[in-house]
């Protein structure tokens, strides 16, 4: 499902609709695509209507962080800086973080060497090829286990 995203305004109403999409199984999401595009900024305003008090941050140079929130634990990985033998050190957590139960968000999970889960549900965020200030989110997932979140969602953006 794809979804031109031209302000602001529409990143948190699609981060809102996410958020109430999600349910207490939490769910691994992988994020994709042009740097700069707003895959930080996604994950910033899904914890923000997820209640986490914490200052949201990339984790391009720490590689994780971590946040508490009402619904479940949130992990967030950024695989942008690590060479494929630090890739091979987190494999372990990567497969950890993706079981239910906690909610966890992997930027530049193309980066991941065939590491990442199947079960993970891919947003990739792109620039529009004519107009730069507009850009595309894309939902997509390979596992069935994500169809039930992908109805809600529809529903909610809808």
């Amino acid at each position: 499902m794809r979804f031109k995203v031209e302000k602001i305004e529409d990143t948190k109403k699609l981060a809102r609709a996410f958020c109430d999409s999600l349910d207490k199984d939490g769910l691994f999401v992988t994020l994709t695509g042009d740097i700069g595009a707003g895959k930080t900024q996604f994950v910033r305003f899904v914890l923000e209507y997820l209640n986490v008090k914490d200052k949201v941050t990339s984790p391009s140079f720490v590689i994780l962080n971590e946040y508490k929130s009402d619904l479940c634990p949130i992990y967030h990985f950024d695989l942008y800086r690590l060479e494929e033998k630090g890739l091979k050190s987190i494999v372990s957590e990567l497969r950890e973080y993706s079981k239910k139960g906690k909610l966890t968000f992997i930027e530049w999970a193309e980066f991941g060497l065939n590491e990442i889960p199947d079960s993970a549900l891919n947003i990739n965020v792109e620039y529009d090829e004519e107009n730069v200030d507009i850009r595309h989110f894309e939902f997509n997932s390979k596992n069935k286990t994500n169809d039930e979140f992908m109805e809600r969602f529809i529903k909610k953006v809808n």
